[in-house]
């Protein structure tokens, strides 16, 4: 990495990019130059042969607790409302980045902190974490997304009921809610997000990246709209010869048999430029 930032630490390691939310005097919570770093990485990381990120927070007490409410109680209506729309930018960029995103929630993971997560791809929780959107406790509401993707996460009526209570769930409370994928004790957090990634880091790149993108259009807009996003990244999959070649493979080993005759050009290997 280029860029030396003052709020995160990086971490590259092959397919994986361990990163660590680092302000542990502020409950690593997030503040405007915090959202500039990320960004900024997100620009970075994608141009690596990374394939994955893991967001952790450092420390032993929080993922990530909240947006920082030192910057959002200097603000007035206007304030709040650009505020809320810088936050909500960046979770947008990191549901849109190629990359599988996971949030290793290793403590408190309230309102900005889990709306964070819920932008990630998939999350792994410490039996320690307290993970929630209590916002209305102090006078708010979630604003960096919650209110939007936490119904499509578990259901409106569960959603409702989150939110308007304002309750943090402990970690085996949050995997019975559906907040997380799963729980593990606190020192195999790390590990865990890197056995939920080894599966997956068995597939192509470009197939991933499709994939997400596909699956996060069902969030986004309606079947009819979705469907179409479905079938456009279907066949940009087709410009890769991933398919085709196993394809090949699996008919030259007899694993994969049948009685059509193919055209010569799809039983040919592309001959290799020398």
């Amino acid at each position: 990495m280029k860029t030396e930032y003052t709020r995160i630490l990086v971490d590259p390691r092959g397919d994986i990019c361990w990163v660590t939310i680092h302000r542990p005097e502020d409950r690593n919570s997030i503040d405007t130059v915090l959202m500039k770093e990320l960004e900024q990485f997100l620009r970075e990381v994608e141009k690596t042969p990374a394939r994955a990120i893991v967001f952790t927070g450092s420390g032993e007490t929080h993922f990530i607790g909240g947006a920082d409410g030192i910057e959002m109680m200097q603000c007035g209506p206007q304030g709040a409302r650009a505020f809320s729309s810088r936050i909500q930018k960046l979770f947008n960029r990191m549901e849109a980045s190629p990359l599988i995103l996971v949030a290793a929630i290793n403590g408190f993971c309230f309102g900005g902190g889990f709306e964070f997560a819920m932008a990630c791809d998939l999350r792994v929780a410490s039996e320690e974490a307290r993970i929630g959107l209590p916002e209305v406790k102090v006078g708010i509401i979630p604003g960096g997304g919650g209110t939007q993707r936490l119904p499509r996460l578990v259901g409106m009526g569960r959603a409702m009921e989150m939110i308007l209570s304002g309750k943090l769930y402990k970690g085996r409370e949050a995997l019975g809610a559906g907040l997380v994928h799963s729980v593990v004790a606190p020192d195999q957090l790390l590990k865990e997000a890197e056995r939920i990634l080894e599966p997956i880091l068995r597939n192509p790149q470009h197939a991933l990246s499709q994939a997400k993108k596909a699956v996060r259009a069902s969030q986004n807009t309606t079947l009819a709209k979705g469907l179409q996003v479905e079938s456009a990244v279907f066949s940009r999959c087709f410009s890769h010869d991933y398919f085709l070649e196993l394809m090949r493979k699996q008919l030259k080993e007899g694993t994969l048999k049948t009685t059509v005759k193919l055209p010569k050009w799809v039983l040919e290997e592309r001959k290799k430029k020398s």
